[in-house]
Protein backbone atom coordinates (compact mmCIF):
# COMPACT_ATOMS: atom_id res chain seq x y z
CA UNK A 1 0.00 0.00 0.00
CA UNK A 2 1.55 3.28 -1.45
CA UNK A 3 1.84 6.03 1.30
CA UNK A 4 -1.29 8.59 1.76
CA UNK A 5 -3.25 5.43 0.28
CA UNK A 6 -6.51 4.38 2.68
CA UNK A 7 -7.40 0.93 3.19
CA UNK A 8 -10.62 -0.06 2.57
CA UNK A 9 -13.35 -0.75 5.32
CA UNK A 10 -15.02 -3.94 5.08
CA UNK A 11 -18.74 -4.12 5.21
CA UNK A 12 -18.73 -5.38 8.21
CA UNK A 13 -15.42 -5.17 9.30
CA UNK A 14 -15.30 -3.80 13.35
CA UNK A 15 -12.38 -2.21 14.90
CA UNK A 16 -9.59 -3.79 16.83
CA UNK A 17 -10.76 -4.51 20.62
CA UNK A 18 -9.66 -1.78 23.03
CA UNK A 19 -10.38 -1.74 26.46
CA UNK A 20 -11.19 1.54 28.11
CA UNK A 21 -11.23 1.19 32.16
CA UNK A 22 -13.22 -1.56 33.74
CA UNK A 23 -15.74 -3.28 31.84
CA UNK A 24 -15.84 -0.62 29.14
CA UNK A 25 -15.59 -2.15 25.56
CA UNK A 26 -14.69 -0.31 23.08
CA UNK A 27 -14.63 -2.02 19.80
CA UNK A 28 -17.98 -0.71 18.75
CA UNK A 29 -18.40 0.16 15.17
CA UNK A 30 -20.03 2.94 13.78
CA UNK A 31 -23.44 2.29 12.20
CA UNK A 32 -23.02 3.78 8.42
CA UNK A 33 -19.76 1.29 8.71
CA UNK A 34 -21.21 -1.63 10.12
CA UNK A 35 -23.85 -1.91 7.64
CA UNK A 36 -22.41 -0.35 4.34
CA UNK A 37 -23.65 -2.28 1.35
CA UNK A 38 -21.38 -5.77 0.28
CA UNK A 39 -22.98 -6.00 -2.76
CA UNK A 40 -24.68 -4.04 -5.43
CA UNK A 41 -28.02 -5.51 -4.25
CA UNK A 42 -27.54 -3.85 -0.85
CA UNK A 43 -27.03 -0.37 -2.24
CA UNK A 44 -30.84 2.04 -1.98
CA UNK A 45 -31.21 4.82 -4.25
CA UNK A 46 -28.86 4.10 -7.14
CA UNK A 47 -30.55 1.87 -9.30
CA UNK A 48 -29.83 3.63 -12.81
CA UNK A 49 -26.16 3.14 -12.03
CA UNK A 50 -26.03 -0.28 -10.19
CA UNK A 51 -27.82 -1.95 -12.88
CA UNK A 52 -25.44 -0.80 -15.65
CA UNK A 53 -22.36 -1.82 -13.89
CA UNK A 54 -23.98 -5.22 -12.97
CA UNK A 55 -24.53 -5.36 -17.04
CA UNK A 56 -20.84 -4.56 -17.73
CA UNK A 57 -19.42 -7.14 -15.38
CA UNK A 58 -21.70 -9.91 -16.74
CA UNK A 59 -20.84 -9.06 -20.16
CA UNK A 60 -17.36 -8.60 -20.02
CA UNK A 61 -18.14 -5.01 -21.15
CA UNK A 62 -15.89 -3.58 -18.16
CA UNK A 63 -14.75 0.15 -18.60
CA UNK A 64 -11.05 1.67 -18.47
CA UNK A 65 -12.10 4.50 -16.53
CA UNK A 66 -15.14 5.57 -14.79
CA UNK A 67 -16.12 8.71 -13.42
CA UNK A 68 -18.87 8.87 -10.39
CA UNK A 69 -20.34 12.26 -9.29
CA UNK A 70 -22.71 13.31 -6.83
CA UNK A 71 -23.44 14.84 -3.37
CA UNK A 72 -21.85 13.38 -0.04
CA UNK A 73 -22.94 10.18 1.40
CA UNK A 74 -24.77 9.19 -1.53
CA UNK A 75 -23.04 5.86 -2.62
CA UNK A 76 -19.82 6.81 -4.71
CA UNK A 77 -17.13 5.15 -2.52
CA UNK A 78 -19.40 1.97 -1.80
CA UNK A 79 -20.14 1.30 -4.88
CA UNK A 80 -16.36 1.64 -6.12
CA UNK A 81 -15.10 -0.24 -3.81
CA UNK A 82 -18.04 -3.18 -4.95
CA UNK A 83 -17.08 -2.28 -7.92
CA UNK A 84 -13.49 -3.24 -7.39
CA UNK A 85 -14.41 -6.26 -5.83
CA UNK A 86 -16.93 -7.70 -8.40
CA UNK A 87 -13.95 -7.53 -11.39
CA UNK A 88 -11.59 -9.43 -9.49
CA UNK A 89 -14.01 -11.59 -7.54
CA UNK A 90 -13.40 -15.59 -8.53
CA UNK A 91 -17.02 -16.61 -9.12
CA UNK A 92 -19.56 -14.13 -9.31
CA UNK A 93 -23.07 -13.80 -8.79
CA UNK A 94 -24.95 -12.08 -11.62
CA UNK A 95 -22.47 -9.38 -11.55
CA UNK A 96 -22.37 -9.52 -7.88
CA UNK A 97 -19.18 -10.26 -5.58
CA UNK A 98 -19.58 -13.78 -4.23
CA UNK A 99 -17.70 -12.04 -0.82
CA UNK A 100 -16.68 -15.62 -0.49
CA UNK A 101 -13.28 -16.01 -2.28
CA UNK A 102 -9.97 -14.86 -1.69
CA UNK A 103 -9.73 -11.96 -3.69
CA UNK A 104 -13.12 -10.61 -2.17
CA UNK A 105 -11.84 -11.05 1.22
CA UNK A 106 -9.06 -9.23 0.98
CA UNK A 107 -10.38 -6.48 -0.68
CA UNK A 108 -12.75 -6.25 2.01
CA UNK A 109 -9.81 -6.35 4.43
CA UNK A 110 -8.31 -3.96 2.98
CA UNK A 111 -5.22 -5.93 2.49
CA UNK A 112 -5.16 -6.32 -1.42
CA UNK A 113 -2.40 -4.87 -3.54
CA UNK A 114 -4.96 -4.55 -6.55
CA UNK A 115 -6.73 -2.14 -5.14
CA UNK A 116 -5.39 1.36 -3.91
CA UNK A 117 -7.50 3.98 -2.54
CA UNK A 118 -6.54 7.20 -2.71
CA UNK A 119 -7.05 10.72 -0.91
CA UNK A 120 -6.60 13.39 -3.81
CA UNK A 121 -7.45 16.22 -1.37
CA UNK A 122 -3.91 15.34 0.53
CA UNK A 123 -2.32 13.56 -2.28
CA UNK A 124 -2.65 15.89 -5.32
CA UNK A 125 0.94 16.78 -6.63
CA UNK A 126 2.28 15.47 -9.95
CA UNK A 127 4.88 13.49 -8.02
CA UNK A 128 2.04 11.09 -6.90
CA UNK A 129 0.30 10.82 -10.25
CA UNK A 130 3.66 9.69 -11.78
CA UNK A 131 4.18 7.32 -8.91
CA UNK A 132 0.38 5.88 -10.28
CA UNK A 133 1.80 6.12 -13.69
CA UNK A 134 4.96 4.02 -12.97
CA UNK A 135 3.06 0.94 -11.35
CA UNK A 136 0.56 0.49 -14.19
CA UNK A 137 3.43 -0.85 -16.20
CA UNK A 138 3.29 -4.16 -13.90
CA UNK A 139 0.33 -6.83 -13.97
CA UNK A 140 -1.54 -7.57 -11.03
CA UNK A 141 0.55 -10.50 -9.15
CA UNK A 142 -2.89 -11.98 -8.55
CA UNK A 143 -6.66 -11.73 -9.47
CA UNK A 144 -7.33 -9.87 -12.86
CA UNK A 145 -7.17 -6.05 -12.42
CA UNK A 146 -5.68 -3.23 -10.64
CA UNK A 147 -8.15 -0.46 -9.40
CA UNK A 148 -7.16 2.82 -8.80
CA UNK A 149 -9.96 4.20 -6.17
CA UNK A 150 -9.38 8.44 -6.70
CA UNK A 151 -11.76 9.89 -4.16
CA UNK A 152 -11.79 13.84 -4.37
CA UNK A 153 -10.48 13.88 -7.40
CA UNK A 154 -11.20 17.49 -8.48
CA UNK A 155 -8.53 18.02 -5.86
CA UNK A 156 -5.68 17.15 -7.81
CA UNK A 157 -3.33 19.85 -8.99
CA UNK A 158 -3.26 21.27 -13.12
CA UNK A 159 0.03 19.53 -13.12
CA UNK A 160 -1.25 16.40 -11.83
CA UNK A 161 -4.25 16.27 -13.73
CA UNK A 162 -1.98 16.37 -17.12
CA UNK A 163 0.36 13.67 -15.92
CA UNK A 164 -3.01 11.64 -15.74
CA UNK A 165 -4.49 12.57 -18.99
CA UNK A 166 -2.18 9.77 -20.68
CA UNK A 167 -2.61 7.03 -18.05
CA UNK A 168 -5.88 7.48 -18.24
CA UNK A 169 -6.59 7.69 -22.40
CA UNK A 170 -4.75 4.35 -23.09
CA UNK A 171 -4.23 2.51 -19.56
CA UNK A 172 -2.96 -1.33 -19.78
CA UNK A 173 -5.77 -3.60 -20.34
CA UNK A 174 -5.64 -5.22 -16.25
CA UNK A 175 -5.71 -1.30 -15.31
CA UNK A 176 -9.24 0.28 -14.05
CA UNK A 177 -9.08 4.14 -12.72
CA UNK A 178 -12.59 5.27 -10.82
CA UNK A 179 -12.60 8.99 -10.12
CA UNK A 180 -14.99 10.39 -7.48
CA UNK A 181 -15.45 13.94 -6.74
CA UNK A 182 -18.47 15.88 -5.55
CA UNK A 183 -18.01 18.95 -7.64
CA UNK A 184 -17.71 17.60 -11.19
CA UNK A 185 -17.49 21.56 -12.60
CA UNK A 186 -14.17 21.60 -11.30
CA UNK A 187 -12.24 18.81 -13.41
CA UNK A 188 -10.75 19.31 -16.84
CA UNK A 189 -12.34 18.33 -20.22
CA UNK A 190 -9.73 16.16 -21.25
CA UNK A 191 -10.61 14.11 -18.51
CA UNK A 192 -14.17 14.31 -18.54
CA UNK A 193 -13.80 13.25 -22.35
CA UNK A 194 -11.82 10.07 -20.85
CA UNK A 195 -13.92 8.80 -18.70
CA UNK A 196 -17.74 7.25 -18.46
CA UNK A 197 -19.68 9.80 -16.07
CA UNK A 198 -21.99 8.24 -13.97
CA UNK A 199 -24.23 11.11 -11.59
CA UNK A 200 -25.51 9.63 -8.06
CA UNK A 201 -28.97 11.02 -6.74
CA UNK A 202 -29.74 12.24 -4.12
CA UNK A 203 -31.71 8.98 -1.93
CA UNK A 204 -35.05 9.81 -1.90
CA UNK A 205 -36.64 10.70 2.01
CA UNK A 206 -38.90 7.13 1.91
CA UNK A 207 -36.00 5.34 1.02
CA UNK A 208 -33.48 6.73 4.01
CA UNK A 209 -36.54 6.18 6.07
CA UNK A 210 -36.76 2.29 4.90
CA UNK A 211 -33.28 1.07 4.97
CA UNK A 212 -33.35 3.31 9.05
CA UNK A 213 -36.25 0.83 9.88
CA UNK A 214 -34.46 -1.79 8.33
CA UNK A 215 -31.13 -1.28 10.64
CA UNK A 216 -33.27 -0.62 13.77
CA UNK A 217 -35.02 -3.51 13.80
CA UNK A 218 -31.59 -5.58 13.11
CA UNK A 219 -30.29 -3.75 16.23
CA UNK A 220 -33.27 -4.04 18.10
CA UNK A 221 -33.79 -0.22 18.54
CA UNK A 222 -37.21 1.25 19.71
CA UNK A 223 -38.23 3.74 17.54
CA UNK A 224 -40.99 5.90 16.40
CA UNK A 225 -41.65 5.85 12.41
CA UNK A 226 -41.76 10.01 12.87
CA UNK A 227 -38.63 10.29 14.36
CA UNK A 228 -36.97 7.97 11.45
CA UNK A 229 -38.83 10.26 8.69
CA UNK A 230 -37.32 13.82 10.72
CA UNK A 231 -34.12 12.07 10.71
CA UNK A 232 -33.91 11.03 6.44
CA UNK A 233 -35.30 14.63 5.99
CA UNK A 234 -32.18 15.85 7.81
CA UNK A 235 -29.81 13.80 5.83
CA UNK A 236 -30.62 15.69 2.85
CA UNK A 237 -30.66 12.98 0.25
CA UNK A 238 -27.33 11.67 2.47
CA UNK A 239 -27.52 8.07 3.28
CA UNK A 240 -24.39 8.30 4.83
CA UNK A 241 -25.54 11.55 6.81
CA UNK A 242 -29.05 10.34 7.87
CA UNK A 243 -27.19 6.79 9.59
CA UNK A 244 -24.82 8.66 11.38
CA UNK A 245 -27.32 11.34 12.69
CA UNK A 246 -29.20 8.04 13.73
CA UNK A 247 -26.50 6.91 15.39
CA UNK A 248 -26.11 9.75 17.59
CA UNK A 249 -29.73 9.92 18.74
CA UNK A 250 -29.49 5.92 19.86
CA UNK A 251 -25.92 7.05 22.14
CA UNK A 252 -27.70 9.78 23.65
CA UNK A 253 -31.03 8.06 24.50
CA UNK A 254 -29.37 4.47 25.06
CA UNK A 255 -31.66 1.82 25.73
CA UNK A 256 -34.76 4.07 25.57
CA UNK A 257 -36.99 4.08 23.01
CA UNK A 258 -36.54 6.95 20.36
CA UNK A 259 -39.01 9.06 20.02
CA UNK A 260 -39.92 11.98 17.85
CA UNK A 261 -39.54 15.29 20.44
CA UNK A 262 -36.23 13.09 21.73
CA UNK A 263 -34.89 13.33 18.09
CA UNK A 264 -35.91 17.00 18.17
CA UNK A 265 -34.01 17.49 21.39
CA UNK A 266 -30.60 15.73 20.13
CA UNK A 267 -30.54 17.08 17.25
CA UNK A 268 -31.31 20.96 18.81
CA UNK A 269 -34.37 20.98 16.01
CA UNK A 270 -37.76 22.53 16.29
CA UNK A 271 -41.45 20.82 15.79
CA UNK A 272 -42.93 21.95 12.48
CA UNK A 273 -46.08 23.27 14.80
CA UNK A 274 -43.38 25.97 16.38
CA UNK A 275 -43.20 27.09 12.37
CA UNK A 276 -46.84 27.70 11.87
CA UNK A 277 -47.03 29.46 14.84
CA UNK A 278 -44.26 32.15 13.62
CA UNK A 279 -45.47 31.85 10.19
CA UNK A 280 -48.59 33.44 11.36
CA UNK A 281 -47.44 35.54 13.97
CA UNK A 282 -44.99 37.39 10.74
CA UNK A 283 -48.50 37.20 8.60
CA UNK A 284 -50.26 39.70 11.14
CA UNK A 285 -47.19 41.86 11.13
CA UNK A 286 -47.03 40.62 15.21
CA UNK A 287 -43.34 41.63 15.71
CA UNK A 288 -43.44 41.42 19.52
CA UNK A 289 -45.16 37.95 19.17
CA UNK A 290 -41.96 36.54 16.62
CA UNK A 291 -39.45 37.93 18.85
CA UNK A 292 -41.34 36.02 21.67
CA UNK A 293 -41.38 32.88 20.08
CA UNK A 294 -37.68 33.35 19.30
CA UNK A 295 -36.86 33.90 22.76
CA UNK A 296 -38.57 30.59 23.73
CA UNK A 297 -36.45 28.48 21.09
CA UNK A 298 -33.24 30.15 22.35
CA UNK A 299 -34.10 29.20 26.16
CA UNK A 300 -34.72 25.86 25.29
CA UNK A 301 -31.37 25.97 23.54
CA UNK A 302 -32.14 25.02 20.11
CA UNK A 303 -29.67 25.91 17.08
CA UNK A 304 -30.62 29.20 15.64
CA UNK A 305 -28.60 28.44 12.24
CA UNK A 306 -30.74 25.15 11.92
CA UNK A 307 -33.71 26.88 12.92
CA UNK A 308 -33.29 29.28 10.29
CA UNK A 309 -32.80 26.71 7.35
CA UNK A 310 -35.92 24.54 8.68
CA UNK A 311 -37.95 27.90 8.63
CA UNK A 312 -36.96 28.39 5.22
CA UNK A 313 -38.05 24.82 4.45
CA UNK A 314 -41.35 25.16 6.00
CA UNK A 315 -41.94 28.26 3.86
CA UNK A 316 -40.73 26.70 0.68
CA UNK A 317 -43.30 23.90 1.44
CA UNK A 318 -46.21 26.63 1.68
CA UNK A 319 -44.95 28.18 -1.39
CA UNK A 320 -45.00 24.90 -3.50
CA UNK A 321 -48.89 24.05 -2.05
CA UNK A 322 -49.78 27.40 -3.04
CA UNK A 323 -48.32 27.18 -6.69
CA UNK A 324 -49.28 23.88 -7.24
CA UNK A 325 -51.85 22.64 -5.70
CA UNK A 326 -50.11 19.15 -5.30
CA UNK A 327 -49.74 17.46 -2.05
CA UNK A 328 -48.17 14.09 -2.85
CA UNK A 329 -44.75 16.16 -4.04
CA UNK A 330 -44.46 17.83 -0.31
CA UNK A 331 -42.63 15.41 2.03
CA UNK A 332 -44.43 16.35 5.17
CA UNK A 333 -46.74 15.12 7.87
CA UNK A 334 -50.55 14.96 8.10
CA UNK A 335 -50.42 17.54 10.52
CA UNK A 336 -48.14 19.93 8.79
CA UNK A 337 -49.85 19.64 5.69
CA UNK A 338 -53.10 20.62 7.54
CA UNK A 339 -51.47 23.76 8.69
CA UNK A 340 -50.50 24.60 5.60
CA UNK A 341 -53.93 23.85 4.02
CA UNK A 342 -54.46 27.18 6.48
CA UNK A 343 -51.85 29.53 6.08
CA UNK A 344 -52.01 29.40 2.01
CA UNK A 345 -55.09 31.35 2.94
CA UNK A 346 -52.92 33.94 4.65
CA UNK A 347 -49.82 34.40 3.41
CA UNK A 348 -50.03 34.86 -1.04
CA UNK A 349 -47.19 33.94 -3.01
CA UNK A 350 -45.19 37.22 -3.55
CA UNK A 351 -44.87 37.76 0.06
CA UNK A 352 -43.59 34.08 0.94
CA UNK A 353 -40.91 34.51 -1.76
CA UNK A 354 -39.69 38.18 -0.02
CA UNK A 355 -39.79 35.98 3.08
CA UNK A 356 -37.76 32.99 2.02
CA UNK A 357 -35.75 35.77 0.42
CA UNK A 358 -35.05 37.15 3.55
CA UNK A 359 -34.10 34.22 5.46
CA UNK A 360 -31.79 32.49 2.71
CA UNK A 361 -29.99 35.49 3.38
CA UNK A 362 -29.86 34.95 6.57
CA UNK A 363 -28.95 31.23 5.97
CA UNK A 364 -25.73 32.44 4.92
CA UNK A 365 -25.02 34.93 7.16
CA UNK A 366 -25.01 33.25 10.18
CA UNK A 367 -22.35 30.56 9.24
CA UNK A 368 -19.54 33.23 9.92
CA UNK A 369 -21.92 35.29 12.53
CA UNK A 370 -21.42 35.62 16.41
CA UNK A 371 -24.42 37.14 16.97
CA UNK A 372 -26.62 34.97 15.25
CA UNK A 373 -29.36 35.59 17.81
CA UNK A 374 -29.28 38.96 16.72
CA UNK A 375 -29.39 38.78 12.56
CA UNK A 376 -32.59 36.06 13.12
CA UNK A 377 -34.44 39.15 15.28
CA UNK A 378 -33.29 41.99 12.56
CA UNK A 379 -34.55 39.22 9.74
CA UNK A 380 -38.10 38.94 11.87
CA UNK A 381 -38.52 42.80 12.01
CA UNK A 382 -37.81 42.86 8.64
CA UNK A 383 -40.62 40.37 8.08
CA UNK A 384 -43.01 41.95 10.03
CA UNK A 385 -42.22 45.39 9.00
CA UNK A 386 -42.16 45.92 4.86
CA UNK A 387 -42.25 49.32 5.84
CA UNK A 388 -38.72 49.48 6.93
CA UNK A 389 -37.17 47.83 2.95
CA UNK A 390 -37.14 50.43 -0.05
CA UNK A 391 -37.09 47.38 -2.27
CA UNK A 392 -39.90 46.54 -5.00
CA UNK A 393 -40.45 43.45 -2.84
CA UNK A 394 -41.81 44.93 0.27
CA UNK A 395 -43.47 47.73 -1.91
CA UNK A 396 -45.96 45.79 -3.34
CA UNK A 397 -46.04 43.73 -0.04
CA UNK A 398 -47.73 46.93 1.48
CA UNK A 399 -49.99 47.69 -1.45
CA UNK A 400 -50.96 44.35 -1.40
CA UNK A 401 -52.32 45.04 2.63
CA UNK A 402 -53.67 48.47 1.36
CA UNK A 403 -55.91 46.80 -1.29
CA UNK A 404 -56.57 44.00 1.34
CA UNK A 405 -57.84 47.09 3.67
CA UNK A 406 -59.88 48.24 0.73
CA UNK A 407 -61.68 45.16 -0.03
CA UNK A 408 -62.92 44.63 3.46
CA UNK A 409 -63.85 48.24 3.66
CA UNK A 410 -61.54 49.14 6.37
CA UNK A 411 -60.51 52.44 5.36
CA UNK A 412 -58.07 54.34 7.36
CA UNK A 413 -58.04 58.38 6.05
CA UNK A 414 -54.85 60.54 6.68
CA UNK A 415 -54.96 62.82 9.65
CA UNK A 416 -56.22 66.10 8.39
CA UNK A 417 -53.18 68.11 8.41
CA UNK A 418 -52.17 70.42 5.85
CA UNK A 419 -48.95 72.06 4.14
CA UNK A 420 -48.41 75.06 2.38
CA UNK A 421 -51.37 77.76 3.06
CA UNK A 422 -53.50 77.70 -0.34
CA UNK A 423 -54.47 80.51 -2.33
CA UNK A 424 -57.69 81.82 -1.94
CA UNK A 425 -58.03 81.91 2.22
CA UNK A 426 -57.73 84.55 4.48
CA UNK A 427 -54.70 84.80 6.96
CA UNK A 428 -54.46 82.69 9.85
CA UNK A 429 -56.67 82.66 12.97
CA UNK A 430 -54.49 81.83 15.99
CA UNK A 431 -57.08 80.49 18.64
CA UNK A 432 -59.18 78.65 16.41
CA UNK A 433 -59.37 75.16 15.05
CA UNK A 434 -61.64 73.54 12.24
CA UNK A 435 -63.84 71.73 15.13
CA UNK A 436 -65.00 74.60 16.27
CA UNK A 437 -63.21 74.91 19.69
CA UNK A 438 -59.93 76.38 20.81
CA UNK A 439 -56.53 75.26 18.99
CA UNK A 440 -53.47 73.90 20.42
CA UNK A 441 -50.51 76.14 19.92
CA UNK A 442 -49.22 73.90 17.60
CA UNK A 443 -52.05 74.32 15.28
CA UNK A 444 -52.62 76.62 12.40
CA UNK A 445 -56.23 77.65 10.82
CA UNK A 446 -56.70 78.30 8.01
CA UNK A 447 -60.17 80.10 6.57
CA UNK A 448 -61.71 78.33 3.13
CA UNK A 449 -64.54 79.57 1.13
CA UNK A 450 -67.44 77.92 1.81
CA UNK A 451 -67.32 76.37 -1.77
CA UNK A 452 -64.02 75.45 -1.26
CA UNK A 453 -64.26 73.97 2.23
CA UNK A 454 -67.12 71.80 0.79
CA UNK A 455 -64.76 70.41 -2.43
CA UNK A 456 -61.58 69.61 0.19
CA UNK A 457 -64.44 67.90 2.88
CA UNK A 458 -66.43 65.96 0.18
CA UNK A 459 -62.76 64.37 -1.50
CA UNK A 460 -61.88 63.74 2.13
CA UNK A 461 -64.95 61.86 3.04
CA UNK A 462 -64.91 60.12 0.25
CA UNK A 463 -61.42 59.19 0.07
CA UNK A 464 -61.73 55.67 0.73
CA UNK A 465 -64.26 55.13 -1.68
CA UNK A 466 -62.79 56.90 -4.37
CA UNK A 467 -59.28 54.58 -4.40
CA UNK A 468 -61.18 51.54 -4.03
CA UNK A 469 -63.02 52.22 -7.07
CA UNK A 470 -59.68 53.68 -8.99
CA UNK A 471 -58.16 50.34 -8.10
CA UNK A 472 -55.04 48.01 -9.66
CA UNK A 473 -51.82 49.42 -7.76
CA UNK A 474 -53.23 52.92 -7.33
CA UNK A 475 -56.02 52.48 -5.40
CA UNK A 476 -53.55 51.36 -2.49
CA UNK A 477 -51.14 54.27 -3.13
CA UNK A 478 -53.71 56.50 -2.94
CA UNK A 479 -54.55 55.63 0.14
CA UNK A 480 -51.19 56.93 1.32
CA UNK A 481 -51.76 60.31 0.66
CA UNK A 482 -53.22 63.40 2.06
CA UNK A 483 -55.60 65.94 0.21
CA UNK A 484 -54.99 69.45 0.96
CA UNK A 485 -56.38 72.67 -0.80
CA UNK A 486 -54.75 74.05 -4.00
CA UNK A 487 -55.16 77.06 -6.24
CA UNK A 488 -58.73 77.76 -6.67
CA UNK A 489 -60.00 74.59 -7.46
CA UNK A 490 -57.33 72.06 -6.76
CA UNK A 491 -56.43 69.25 -4.60
CA UNK A 492 -53.15 68.47 -3.76
CA UNK A 493 -52.10 64.88 -2.99
CA UNK A 494 -49.23 64.88 -0.95
CA UNK A 495 -47.38 61.96 -0.10
CA UNK A 496 -45.07 60.92 2.49
CA UNK A 497 -43.43 57.67 1.04
CA UNK A 498 -41.47 57.92 -2.38
CA UNK A 499 -43.06 54.57 -3.66
CA UNK A 500 -46.32 55.53 -2.92
CA UNK A 501 -46.01 59.09 -4.92
CA UNK A 502 -44.02 57.24 -7.99
CA UNK A 503 -47.25 55.02 -8.37
CA UNK A 504 -50.28 57.59 -7.16
CA UNK A 505 -48.56 60.69 -8.21
CA UNK A 506 -48.68 59.86 -12.03
CA UNK A 507 -50.07 62.45 -14.86
CA UNK A 508 -52.49 59.26 -15.80
CA UNK A 509 -53.74 58.88 -12.39
CA UNK A 510 -54.62 62.61 -11.38
CA UNK A 511 -56.31 62.93 -14.70
CA UNK A 512 -58.28 59.85 -14.26
CA UNK A 513 -59.39 61.26 -10.59
CA UNK A 514 -60.77 64.57 -12.43
CA UNK A 515 -62.64 62.44 -14.37
CA UNK A 516 -64.31 60.52 -11.65
CA UNK A 517 -64.99 63.37 -9.41
CA UNK A 518 -66.39 64.95 -12.72
CA UNK A 519 -68.35 61.92 -13.29
CA UNK A 520 -69.83 60.71 -9.45
CA UNK A 521 -69.43 63.92 -7.99
CA UNK A 522 -70.54 66.56 -10.99
CA UNK A 523 -67.71 68.69 -9.62
CA UNK A 524 -64.71 70.72 -11.82
CA UNK A 525 -61.28 69.54 -9.32
CA UNK A 526 -57.56 69.52 -10.62
CA UNK A 527 -55.50 67.32 -9.06
CA UNK A 528 -52.02 67.44 -8.30
CA UNK A 529 -49.23 65.86 -6.27
CA UNK A 530 -46.04 65.96 -4.34
CA UNK A 531 -43.83 64.68 -2.65
CA UNK A 532 -43.20 65.82 1.17
CA UNK A 533 -39.35 65.69 1.37
CA UNK A 534 -39.00 66.71 5.04
CA UNK A 535 -41.17 63.07 5.47
CA UNK A 536 -43.75 64.99 7.86
CA UNK A 537 -47.22 67.01 7.95
CA UNK A 538 -47.82 69.96 9.27
CA UNK A 539 -51.10 70.90 11.55
CA UNK A 540 -53.18 72.16 9.24
CA UNK A 541 -56.97 72.87 10.06
CA UNK A 542 -59.31 74.55 7.88
CA UNK A 543 -62.70 76.24 8.34
CA UNK A 544 -65.20 77.84 6.51
CA UNK A 545 -66.10 81.36 5.85
CA UNK A 546 -69.65 80.69 7.37
CA UNK A 547 -68.43 78.52 10.60
CA UNK A 548 -65.76 81.45 11.58
CA UNK A 549 -68.19 83.97 11.29
CA UNK A 550 -70.66 82.55 13.68
CA UNK A 551 -67.19 81.90 16.00
CA UNK A 552 -66.02 85.26 16.15
CA UNK A 553 -69.08 87.61 14.75
CA UNK A 554 -67.51 89.35 12.81
CA UNK A 555 -67.17 90.12 8.98
CA UNK A 556 -64.45 88.62 6.98
CA UNK A 557 -62.49 89.98 4.21
CA UNK A 558 -60.91 87.63 1.75
CA UNK A 559 -57.79 87.93 0.21
CA UNK A 560 -56.95 87.03 -3.31
CA UNK A 561 -53.54 86.53 -4.43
Amino acid sequence: MKNGARKADGPNRACPPFSYGKGVDMAYTALYRKWRPGTFEDVKGQDHIVTTLKNQIRTGRIGHAYLFCGTRGTGKTTIAKILAQAVNCEHPVDGDPCGECSACRSIAAGNSVNVVEIDAASNNGVDNIREIRDEVRYSPAEGKYRVYIIDEVHMLSTGAFNALLKTLEEPPSYVIFILATTEVHKIPVTVLSRCQRYDFRRIGGDTITDRLAEMAAAEQIDVEEKALRYIAKKGDGSMRDAISLFDQCVAFHYGERLTYEKVLEVLGAVDGEVFSKLLRKVAKGDTAGSLRLVEEIVVQGREIAQFVLDFTWYMRNLLLFEASGDEDSLDVTKEDLGRLREEAELVDGGTLMRYIRIFSELSNQLRYAAGKRVLLEVALIRLTKPQMEENLDSVLQRLKELEKRVEEGVFTLPERAGGEEPSGTISSVPGTNGRGGAASSEDEAVVLTKARYEDLMLVREQWGRIAKEIGGASGPALLGAQAEPFGEDGIMLEFLDENLYMIGGRESVLSELSDYVRANFQKEMTFKARLLTDGRRTDTRYISEDELKEKIHMDIVTEND
